[in-house]
């Protein structure tokens, strides 16, 4: 049925998923033993290694899916209730998986629910079960409260694991729920309510001994009155939502002048993800770290931590890398950040799984309670691996009602872990977010010390309605550096072709000598920006060399083909007296100065032996690879030998879009994604023809030049008419994509010539949204 008949259609479509598909998509839980030189904190041994794996599709190599946890040692006596036979995963991507292996593992059933364009996602056919409910804006469809608790009933599913973000901590959610019969696998509603709120759970921690950074929490929400409150604080201040998370709503001020138009943003922020613009004031720490502390409570009074997180590094007030435990405390720190986060849990009678974040000040070595997050946390992979428990089993023992599988002295602590997100982002376009399809994707195996969390496939797309995670890449070592080190080769044999993504820069930040040393603080991008962004370099001669091959032979007709062509069907090509065949392939840089394109000649002199020849740029000589063996080992595999060295490397073709005219924009020719030496990529782009740019410059010329998406986008506000004058800076129009808002200002003083959207509006990337004229 067409998306918009689907739309109109008031009933909710339900797929089986066959026996033979679910074989085929299984994904068991690995499980992994410590090394024994591992440093274990505990007199609990976890359980023996069994490794076990399943094809990932029928058509794709086989290989493990990454989730490795140890089977808990729980006592089944007369009094262990036993787990639910089904439960609803109200969310999708790879936190849907994840919860669907676990439950898998425990002989759970598992009912998905997806939007129209999450029909053929990996969550949904990895369910025994799965319906639609509705079209892709999460509004109309994964915060729907009222369709997913029909499909409980519809599927006879017994509880709910929300999953992190969308109803994950709803209050209201949750006593729907609960009116319905069916079970929340989270915490008390009272205790959503409380945590939920920034400035009640504040006034809790207080009243609990847990020291707060100071600032109002107050209900007054008058914006003249907010910004008195922050002189009184002193710059500079944070503005975060009162019922906020994930960076959402949050924005940090400097100096007096910009805190209205912050404080509009945040609350505009606030509305949208929380349906509350309620905000706070509070004091910005200048050097501080995010430390967080994993605490679980049962429905028995138990509540129990689980170690710490530290989650600086992050960009937009998002986490990009966590790692467990954080590097640098003294136990004594340590111990004591536990117990102040098991008070926390206490103070509201907590139960389920649950995070209570920090503020570090690493000027003072004092912490601060920031906010607990009533729900399991994206990072929770970290803890799963130096304790070697399943957190999301616990979640499940819990919310059926059992006690917690281990005592506070029994939990270890063993190794260290990190988390590499993997983002649909630019991370040299301020992290702006980017959609498009997954046209190519490679990642490492997983193993013991190795998961890749993953809810999307190669072919999937990335869209523009939800949160641009696409995957987390998960290392554990027996410590920091081994940890660290199984991160790094990991990061290098991940490839993605398709949309940017923050791969490259994630490989970057894992090498910093800075980071590697543990000096991490939530300015550590700030602060290391020009080492995290080094200039973009020119391509060496070999890799141009291998570019140029890979095109010459890819071009190359099949051997014994009827042609009367010259064997490289290219305008540029030529035979001479002999068996002797010239190309010529030109190149230029993705990105980086614009310079002369790069001039390759590559002459095939026998079957699979070629010389190359590239020529040098401003004045540098030539450089000339005799002999070379090459071919192509699959249509993304060059092997060759030059210089004496075997490579293997993978080159990727990514074609533009058909309806895009033809210009010296990358995204407008064909672009080679070349992964080669310790995981880097570098994109060459191969200029079209001058016909072919003639023609479609006379397109582009018909298209003026102004304001412009920079992403495919959700118009938030049009801050400016036709006619109206506007200043360099201000602000024209608000764009929001991926829950994130983009404020876009005049480049320029000038008038208004015209307004090209409107508010509401779903605009392309690169659609011009405003023209300015210069007065």
């Amino acid at each position: 049925m067409h998306p918009t008949k689907r739309a109109a259609s008031a009933t909710l479509k339900r797929i089986s998923i066959s026996n033979t598909a679910r074989r085929v998509l299984a994904t068991p839980l690995l499980t992994s033993t410590p090394s024994s030189s591992a440093n274990v904190y505990s007199p609990l041994a976890s359980a023996s290694a069994a490794r076990c794996h399943q094809p990932h599709s029928a058509l794709s190599h086989s290989r493990r899916y990454g989730t490795v946890v140890s089977d808990m040692p729980v006592e089944h006596n007369a009094e262990q209730k036993p787990l639910f036979n089904k439960i609803l995963i109200a969310n999708r991507g790879e936190i849907a998986c994840r919860v669907i292996r676990t439950a898998r593992k425990l002989g759970v059933k598992t009912v998905a629910v997806y939007s129209e364009v999450d029909e053929n996602a990996m969550h949904v056919k990895m369910a025994d079960e799965a319906y639609c409910i509705g079209p892709a804006p999460s509004a109309e469809s994964y915060l729907r409260v009222d369709k997913i608790i029909d499909v409980c009933k519809r599927s006879g599913a017994q509880a709910v694991h929300p999953g992190y973000g969308f109803l994950s901590e709803n209050a209201t959610f949750a006593k729907e729920l609960a009116k319905a019969g069916i079970v929340f696998i989270g915490p008390p509603v009272q205790a959503i309510i409380s945590m939920g709120s920034k400035s009640e759970s504040k006034d809790i921690m207080t009243n609990a001994g847990v020291p707060c950074v100071p600032g109002y929490h107050g209900t007054n929400q008058d914006p003249s009155f907010l910004l008195e409150q922050a002189e009184k604080i002193t710059f500079p201040v944070l503005i975060k939502a009162v019922m906020g998370g994930g960076g959402k709503g949050m924005k940090v001020v400097h100096k007096r002048e910009d805190f209205l138009d912050a404080l509009e943003s945040a609350k505009r922020e606030a509305m949208k993800s929380f349906s509350d613009d309620r905000v706070l004031v509070e004091k910005y720490i200048v050097r501080p770290r995010h430390v967080e502390v994993q605490v679980f409570g049962d429905q028995h009074g138990n509540v129990v931590s689980l170690w710490e997180r530290d989650c600086s590094v992050q960009r937009r007030h998002q986490k990009i890398i966590e790692e467990a435990p954080a590097p640098g405390l003294s136990e004594e720190t340590r111990a004591d950040l536990g117990a102040k986060a098991v008070a926390a849990a206490k103070a509201v009678k907590y139960e389920g799984a649950g995070t209570v974040e920090f503020i570090y000040d690493n000027d003072t070595s004092k912490f601060y309670f920031m906010e607990m997050n009533t729900r399991l946390q994206v990072e929770h992979p970290v803890t799963e691996m130096i304790t070697k428990q399943d957190l999301v089993q616990w979640q499940l023992e819990v919310a059926s009602g059992n006690p917690l599988p281990l005592h506070q002295d029994e939990i270890p602590r063993v190794g260290h872990a990190f988390e590499a997100r993997i983002y649909a982002e630019n991370p040299r376009n301020n992290f702006l977010p980017d959609v498009g399809p997954l046209l190519y994707l490679s990642t490492p195996e997983p193993s013991e010390n190795l998961r890749i969390e993953e809810g999307f496939k190669a072919g999937s797309r990335i869209e523009v309605f939800y949160d641009p995670l696409i995957s987390k890449v998960v290392a554990h070592g027996r410590d920091r550096t081994e940890a660290l080190r199984v991160l790094r080769k990991a990061l290098e044999e991940y490839h993605v072709v398709g949309l940017s993504t923050n791969v490259q820069f994630l490989r970057t930040l894992a090498a910093n000598e800075d980071f590697i040393e543990g000096s991490v603080e939530t300015a550590f991008i700030d602060k290391h920006f020009d080492a995290l962004f080094p200039p973009i370099s020119a391509p060496e001669p070999e890799l141009l060399a291998q570019a140029a091959l890979f095109v010459a032979l890819r071009d190359q007709p099949p051997v014994g083909e009827n042609s009367t062509n010259s064997p490289w069907a290219s305008l540029y090509a030529r035979r001479f007296g002999s068996d002797v065949y010239h190309r010529i392939v030109q190149f230029n840089l993705e990105h980086g100065e614009e310079t002369k394109p790069f001039q390759v000649h590559v002459y095939s002199t026998d079957l699979g032996r070629f010389d190359v020849e590239v020529e040098g740029v401003d004045g540098a000589p030539n450089t000339k690879f005799t002999s070379v063996t090459a071919s192509l080992a699959s249509p993304t595999q060059l092997s060759s030998t030059i210089s004496n060295q075997k490579r293997t490397t993978t080159i990727v073709s990514q074609r533009p879009p058909p309806d895009v005219p033809a210009s010296n924009a990358p995204n407008t020719a064909e672009r080679m994604h070349i992964f080669h030496s310790e995981g880097q990529k570098t994109t060459l782009v191969i200029p079209p023809p001058k016909w072919l740019l003639s023609l479609g410059g006379e397109v582009l010329d018909a298209a003026k030049k102004g304001i412009r998406a920079p992403m495919p986008s959700v118009v938030v506000e049009v801050k400016v008419n036709a006619g109206d004058k506007v200043k360099k800076g201000q602000v024209v129009v608000v764009l929001e994509s991926m829950k994130t808002e983009t404020v876009l200002r005049a480049e320029k003083d000038g008038v208004v010539v015209s307004v090209g959207c409107k508010k509401g509006e779903m605009v392309p990337e690169g659609k011009e949204l405003v023209e300015i004229a210069m007065e």
